[in-house]
């Protein structure tokens, strides 16, 4: 198992599929990352040389991914939640932020994002997420 740049690459599988095991890699990126670096379409990871592996490491490192660019996304985030926008505010309720309907299908939004807000413990956003009938007990006898 070849370990690059924190993520373990299987050795059985293909290189254009073994490099999406990295966090902001997909299908397409892998494809072109093999065609930049001219390795075939066939080549295994237990195949690659030393020559291919450090250039797969440089170009790699050069590139915004796993912590780099979760770090990233999280700074967006946050930037939109200081402004006080839309895209914030729908943050912080954990409903969709790209416009997607809420009377149906809204279960994936607010799962990922109100695991977000409970991970960093912002207290001010946990309170906006309290059920409605909490919120007016709180409200109606303290």
């Amino acid at each position: 198992m070849l370990h690059l740049l924190g993520v373990n690459l299987p050795d059985r599988k293909l290189v254009s599929t073994a490099l999406q095991y990295f966090y902001g890699i997909g299908e397409p990126t892998a494809i072109k990352l093999c065609e930049q670096l001219k390795f075939p379409s066939t080549i295994k990871v237990s195949e690659l040389t030393e020559v291919q592996i450090n250039d797969l490491t440089n170009k790699l490192s050069s590139m915004t991914i796993e912590t780099d660019l979760k770090r990233e996304i999280r700074e967006h985030v946050m930037h939109h939640r200081n402004i006080n926008n839309y895209i914030g505010k729908r943050h912080a309720m954990s409903l969709p932020v790209r416009g997607q309907r809420t009377r149906n299908n809204a279960k994936t939004a607010k799962k990922q994002n109100g695991r977000w807000v409970q991970r960093r413990g912002f207290s001010m956003w946990a309170a906006a997420q309290s059920s409605p009938l909490q919120r007016f007990m709180d409200k109606s006898f303290f």
